[in-house]
C-alpha cells in the first residue's frame, strides 16, 4: 500500500491533459459470455499503455460500484487518446470491434460509456489530504503544496 503524505496539496496542472472515464455496466449478471470479454480486455490496454508512454497515457484507476466499472484515465492530450483508439495494432481496436459485434447480438446485456474533458490550468481545483503521491489527477501531474495562496478551493482553482 502506497504511504500517505499527511500535509495538504493540491494537483499541480502546468499544461492541458485530458480526463478520460471508460466502464462498463453489467445488466444481466447471468449472461457471463456477453460481459466477461469486455471485462477481461480493459486490463491488457492498460498494460500496454503504461509499458508505452510514448502513446501519452498517464495514469489509470479502476473503480467498482455495484455492476458498474469505471477506469479513470489521465492523458497528455485529446489527440494522443484519439490517436491510440484509433491504431489497428494495439489492442483498443480489436477489442472495440469485437465489442461492437456482440453488442449488436440486442440482448443488452452489458453497455459501455465513455466521456471525455479535457482539464486545463486555472480551470481544476484538488485537494489531497492523507492520500498517496500517487492518487488522481495529483498522481498524473505532480502535486505542490498547498500554502496561503492556494488556501481555499476558489484560490486553488486559478
Amino acid at each position: 500500500m502506497a504511504k500517505h503524505i499527511p500535509v495538504r496539496r493540491m494537483a499541480d496542472v502546468k499544461e492541458p491533459l485530458v480526463l478520460f472515464l471508460i466502464g462498463m455496466r453489467i445488466n444481466t449478471f447471468w449472461r457471463v459470455w456477453e460481459w466477461l470479454p469486455s471485462f477481461l480486455a480493459m486490463g491488457p490496454m492498460i498494460v500496454e499503455l503504461y509499458k508505452n508512454p510514448e502513446l501519452g497515457f498517464l495514469r489509470a484507476r479502476t473503480e467498482m460500484a455495484g455492476r458498474t466499472i469505471t477506469v479513470i484515465q489521465y492523458w497528455k492530450s485529446f489527440e494522443a487518446l484519439e490517436a491510440y483508439a484509433s491504431q489497428g495494432d494495439r489492442k483498443h481496436r480489436p477489442a472495440w470491434t469485437a465489442f461492437y459485434k456482440r453488442a449488436t447480438s440486442g440482448t443488452g446485456a452489458v453497455g459501455i460509456f465513455h466521456e471525455t474533458y479535457v482539464v486545463r490550468p486555472g480551470e481544476v481545483e484538488s485537494l489531497y489530504v492523507d492520500m498517496p503521491a500517487d492518487f488522481g489527477l495529483g498522481g498524473a501531474v505532480g502535486t505542490a503544496q498547498v500554502g496561503v495562496r492556494t488556501e481555499s478551493a476558489r484560490q486553488r482553482k486559478g
